[in-house]
């Protein structure tokens, strides 16, 4: 059986993905993570997947406790075991992950999301009892060129109105278009080379957490979902 969708979900507030990638940014990692928390990102997605699984293990559960300084969420991208053994708040699979192993080990309370690129992904991980799902790439994406076909912010909107899951635009990301991904029907938004390329990541996540904000008022948008 699967999962219903949560009536009472609210992903974490501002509605920012930041996904780390430590070959991108300038800094240590955890200096770029600590600038972007100070900032006012308050939900971070762990995906270095190339370190050995020791180390993987250690640095999340480093940034899960400089996560609760901020009351942030930390995440994990696919290592269910990692998340459990550091109490980290969830995981994120790939497309063909199992949402409903995630839940069964981490918990009710954890919050899973799942990758899709289109409507049909998409569906499938609400109906598998995902909470989020991140669709891309909307545009061209800096961090994976040519990475694609870009669905664009009509491919966006066409999928976030006709399922109920909170959708998140990535791909491309920057603080010039995440607000018009909010009006085209996101939640919120996943940021990687924006931030984690930055030489500066504290202030390249205000730029982008302002621009949503502003666009938010304009719109009199409810990022609550």
């Amino acid at each position: 059986m699967t999962r219903p969708q949560s009536s009472h979900l609210q992903l974490p507030q501002p509605p920012v993905l930041l996904i780390t990638d430590r070959s991108q940014t300038p800094a240590p990692l955890e200096e770029a993570v600590a600038s972007a928390l100070a900032a006012g990102c308050r939900w971070v997605l762990l995906r270095e997947k190339d370190l050995a699984a020791d180390a993987h293990r250690d640095l999340l559960a480093r940034l899960v406790a400089l996560g609760r300084n901020y009351d942030a969420a930390i995440m994990v991208s696919d290592d269910i075991v990692a998340a459990r053994a550091t109490e980290a708040a969830g995981v994120h699979l790939s497309r063909d992950g199992d949402p409903g192993a995630a839940r069964a080990a981490l918990g009710p309370e954890a919050l899973i999301g799942v990758s899709a690129h289109d409507a049909a992904e998409a569906a499938a991980a609400a109906h598998a009892g995902a909470d989020y799902v991140t669709l891309s790439p909307i545009f061209e994406s800096l961090s994976k060129p040519g990475y694609g076909p870009q669905l664009g912010l009509a491919g966006l909107s066409a999928v976030a109105n006709r399922l109920a899951i909170p959708i998140l635009a990535l791909g491309g990301i920057t603080y010039l278009n995440a607000r018009e991904c909010l009006k085209h029907g996101a939640a919120g938004v996943a940021a990687m080379g924006e931030v984690m390329g930055a030489d500066d990541p504290g202030a390249a996540m205000l730029r982008l957490l302002s621009a949503l904000a502003k666009g938010t008022a304009r719109a009199g948008l409810n990022l609550c979902q």
